[in-house]
């Protein structure tokens, strides 16, 4: 059974919820059913999932009832949280990290990242016309545009740290990273950089181009990727049965857009986003091939240097990043991946 809810019906309030409940201790104790409930509701904001699963087919196999809610990222997974509207989203990895600082209790179930990340990352930093920035140590004294709390600002951060620059040295500019925002601030060069990705890559140097509008590469790995769960969802066992059924099947929905390009960019691309088959072919490369660890070790580390940076760049306390991840969906979605190719 599919439902929908819209984005407007679970936004609230973004008042501090209380913390306390579930410990990890007690988490890491607590099993899982083997069987999921089919009367077992997950309320899931991952708009790009629902439409791949139901293309490949895997809509059809969810064991459980799924509502699910036109919204993803980090600041509209978090206030449906808070509401307790919602079980689980897809976001990167800053979402987490910001929601522990703001006293939001949650986990991480589900990592992804890019095959050759550096070779083909998310973003690259657009660069205004007329801002004179071939590097990134000609950022000093310039605007940045910055989104704190989402994948771009700490994106922003570790660039700036890479250049050898502090956040005195620049101007950023706070603005929201959705849509077009970004790359019409460009344009209008009420910033002088800012992080681009998507199909944004492609049409920010296409319509600015010509006056000097381009995009330039950070180096930096960017291609972290989570499926986030308030704590509240995966102590209840139910749902957290429910959740490891999802995750499974999510992890081969991503190999199958990956191995569909046509399916992915005429299914999603053009008929959901409304998106040229052009740049739906682009964003399809762009993309890349997934890769799903089977080991969070490194991954967690990963988060880890970003705790660290951000704590020192926003002044917040440092913490164990580990505590954002629920171990007991470790190697759910790789062995679901294993024994799909052991089929014969």
């Amino acid at each position: 059974m599919l439902l929908s809810l819209t984005a407007p019906a679970l936004l609230v309030s973004c008042a501090q919820q209380d913390t306390g409940g579930t410990s990890d201790a007690k988490l890491a104790e607590t099993k899982i059913p083997a069987k999921v409930s089919p009367k077992t509701t997950l309320t899931i904001g991952a708009p790009e999932d629902r439409v791949i699963l139901k293309l490949s087919g895997a809509a059809e196999k969810l064991p459980f009832k799924v509502k699910w809610a036109n919204i993803s990222g980090g600041p509209q997974c978090s206030e449906a949280f808070r509401a307790h509207s919602l079980d689980l989203c897809a976001a990167a990895e800053v979402p987490s990290i910001h929601a522990h600082w703001t006293g939001l209790d949650t986990k991480l179930v589900a990592a992804e990242v890019r095959k050759d990340p550096r070779r083909n990352p998310i973003y690259r930093l657009g660069i205004a016309p007329g801002a004179h920035i071939d590097s990134l140590k000609d950022l000093r004294g310039k605007k940045i545009a910055f989104s704190p709390g989402q994948a771009q600002g700490a994106l922003v951060l570790r660039i700036l740290a890479k250049a050898g620059l502090k956040k005195d040295d620049v101007k950023l500019v706070e603005m929201p990273s959705t849509g077009d925002v970004y790359s019409t601030a460009l344009g209008e060069r009420q910033v002088d950089a800012a992080p681009l990705g998507d199909v944004n890559l492609k049409r920010y140097p296409a319509k600015y181009g010509k006056q000097g509008g381009k995009t330039i590469p950070h180096g930096i790995r960017d291609d972290a990727s989570h499926l986030w769960a308030p704590t509240e969802s995966v102590a209840d066992p139910e749902k957290a049965a429910a959740i490891r059924e999802f995750v499974k099947l999510w992890a081969r929905a991503q190999f199958w857009a990956y191995e569909h390009p046509k399916e992915w960019v005429e299914g999603y691309a053009v008929k959901d986003q409304g998106l040229s088959h052009d740049d739906g072919v682009y964003l399809h490369r762009h993309n890349g091939e997934p890769e799903i660890p089977a080991d969070w070790g490194p991954v967690i580390k990963r988060h880890q240097r970003t705790v660290d940076l951000l704590a020192k760049e926003t002044g917040q306390e440092k913490f164990d990043a580990s505590t954002l991840f629920d171990r007991r969906f470790e190697h759910v979605a790789a062995n679901a991946l294993k024994a799909g190719k052991e089929k014969p």
